[in-house]
């Protein structure tokens, strides 16, 4: 299986104090080696601009890039870079206002490429929503 990671999936797995980032540690570590989780333009730039964000710039656009970086190389082999040659003229029904136009895109783009979006959000149809974090000591 091939998942492509969205914006809220790359944020949360980089920076621990995030809510999720517990959750979608797990997640990844339990993706087994033949699959394969990709990344595209638009979700790491997305990390870069909302990682430069949320410390109100306290790292920069260059030390951003340089986590990803890292959180990318440790996952070796299972990591592709997957380039996007998706039009944006075209939108689902359900993508009826410009706050999903990124979501609709990256479906498409997952979709046409045999891969699941990969998200932390549930309103974004027929996307792999990861699952939730089992309790500490569960």
């Amino acid at each position: 299986m091939k998942y492509l990671l969205d914006v809220n999936v790359l944020v949360a797995w980089g920076w621990s104090d995030h809510t999720d980032h517990r959750r979608v540690v797990s997640w990844i570590a339990s993706v087994g080696s033949k699959d394969r989780l990709l990344t595209s333009a638009i979700p790491q730039l997305g990390f870069v601009r909302v990682s430069v964000q949320r410390t109100d710039g306290l790292i920069t656009v260059i030390e951003a890039g340089e986590v990803l970086g890292g959180m990318l190389s440790t996952l070796g082999n299972r990591h592709e870079f997957l380039p996007d040659d998706q039009a944006s003229i075209r939108w689902p029904k359900w993508c009826a206002s410009a706050s999903s136009t990124t979501d609709a895109h990256l479906l498409q783009l997952a979709t046409t490429h045999g891969a699941r979006l990969a998200t932390l959000d549930t309103g974004i149809p027929t996307a792999f929503v990861l699952p939730k974090a089992l309790p500490v000591g569960g």
